[in-house]
């Protein structure tokens, strides 16, 4: 099956089994590594990618369903690492083993691009679905908070 999708800004003709998952393809294919294996079933959060500006489990999500879709992987949510989300994230000393990150990362980002002055509520429903090992759900909060207030005064 040959298709097409725009991934990071860049167009990829895509010939792979229809049914293989956009974490491989993505892995194995283009060699976009930050996005990572988890659970194998959508409920961890860690290979979180944006399709057409929306958050999802690219483990659980076929390439087939994804003709003429853009998708954004954590390399592509900013070219040189400055995203307001990924800054916040080195200032609040978020990571710790740092695997779960750019699923959270790319989750909040989806949030943050519909709602630039989230509540605590709303910050806390969006992530639910996102897993981190280390716990460090209080600091993962206070970025997003942080990165909020710096979306907004750009708004």
């Amino acid at each position: 099956m040959t298709q097409s999708m725009i991934i990071n800004g860049k167009e990829h003709d895509i010939d792979v089994d229809g049914d293989m998952p956009l974490l491989w393809f993505l892995r194995d294919k283009l060699e976009l590594t930050g996005t990572k294996f988890g659970c194998g079933s959508g409920l961890c959060g860690a290979c979180t990618v944006h399709v057409n500006g929306q958050a999802m489990r690219s483990c659980i999500t076929t390439v087939s369903s994804l003709t003429d879709k853009k998708i954004t992987t954590i390399e592509g949510l900013s070219q040189h690492g400055d995203h307001p989300l990924q800054q916040a994230w080195l200032n609040n000393n978020v990571p710790q083993c740092g695997y779960c990150q750019a699923g959270q990362i790319m989750n909040a980002a989806s949030l943050l691009a519909v709602n630039t002055a989230p509540t605590d509520q709303e910050v806390q429903t969006a992530m639910q679905g996102n897993i981190c090992r280390c716990g460090t759900y209080q600091r993962i909060k206070k970025a997003i908070s942080e990165a909020a207030g710096i979306l907004s005064k750009e708004a």
